[in-house]
């Protein structure tokens, strides 16, 4: 762990989703396909994270399993969240919990595997720069990543089911960066998001 920590902006991967709308058996864990690039879909999200944010937790809902093994493997520290069911606010408030001295963090989802480097390090400028909440816009649309200053830090750690952050972006202002990332809108659902590219 590095000495600068409190100083730093931390990479949150959500990865403790069970991806019904994938396979609704719960057979095939949709992080761990194949992309038409070569790799799992989860590491692809955790891998642009990584080139950019000296620190990166990911949070999974087993321990023993092969998205743990593998985001272990890449460089990431791993939280399993016990109340991952109750959706992505909760593994968010499990992350948060373990980097509470950061100055900022940006907050990326494990199905989203072409974010583009450039955009994880134009959302950590803006941070660094103080803004409290920061997101990017490809074609005048929100996507993902998105970025939230110490300032945010109360107000996401009292986050709880699937509410996620929504809320913290609809009452707060939002730092809109403009990317040409068609990946910020590109997530793996199905089957067919595998064979598709974002660009």
């Amino acid at each position: 762990m590095q000495s600068h920590d409190h100083e730093q902006i931390v990479g949150i991967l959500l990865a403790a989703g069970k991806g019904l709308r994938f396979d609704p058996s719960g057979a095939q864990n949709k992080l761990l396909q194949t992309t038409i690039d070569g790799d799992t879909v989860v590491i692809a999200a955790a891998t642009a994270l990584l080139a950019v944010l000296p620190q990166v937790t990911a949070v999974v809902r087993n321990a023993e399993d092969a998205v743990a093994s593998e985001l272990t493997q890449l460089g990431c520290k791993v939280v399993v969240c016990p109340d991952a069911e109750q959706g992505m606010g909760a593994s968010l408030v499990c992350a948060l919990e373990q980097n509470q001295q950061a100055t900022g963090w940006i907050i990326a989802l494990g199905d989203m595997p072409r974010v583009q480097t450039s955009t994880i390090a134009a959302l950590a400028n803006e941070l660094r720069n103080g803004a409290g909440i920061v997101a990017p816009f490809y074609q005048g649309e929100r996507g993902n990543p998105v970025g939230f200053g110490k300032q945010h830090l109360p107000a996401l750690l009292m986050l709880g089911g699937d509410q996620g952050a929504r809320s913290l972006l609809k009452n707060h202002p939002v730092t809109k960066v403009a990317v040409d990332d068609r990946g910020i809108h590109y997530d793996i659902d199905t089957v067919a998001d595998l064979q598709s590219r974002a660009d």
